[in-house]
């Protein structure tokens, strides 16, 4: 019988204590359709972008809050969510869970999360001792 090696689970990822917490921002995100009309009924300054068809979405639709690659149009100057500081109940879905989606760790978490990115380089060092 062959002997599997199991992998460790990566601790669990607590955003507020990252030291960089719009890294996760650089590139916007996509949002449900509804929950858009509610930022924009908030009147909190932004734009949405790219409305697509995703029944994975509760509306059935989804939005873009960024152009290409650029950082989502409701991140501040000071690195801070626009949405987040008017209202968190307000705030994306999407937003509020990442680095998860569907309670598992979103593809994205290597690129755009700096808590995940250290977790897995310290996990490498453990490895190569």
């Amino acid at each position: 019988m062959k002997k599997t090696k199991k992998k460790k689970a990566l601790p669990k990822i607590h955003c507020h204590k990252c030291e960089n917490q719009s890294d996760c921002c650089r590139f916007g995100a996509w949002i449900d359709l509804e929950e858009a009309k509610k930022i924009i009924s908030a009147g909190i300054k932004g734009d949405f972008f790219h409305l697509e068809i995703d029944k994975t979405f509760p509306s059935g639709f989804k939005v873009g809050t960024s152009i290409e690659d650029n950082p989502c149009v409701f991140l501040d100057p000071d690195g801070l969510c626009r949405v987040h500081k008017f209202d968190y109940a307000l705030k994306p879905v999407t937003c509020k869970e990442f680095p998860y989606e569907d309670g598992k760790l979103s593809s994205f978490a290597g690129v755009l999360c700096t808590l995940h990115k250290n977790n897995i380089r310290k996990a490498r060092k453990r490895r190569a001792r």
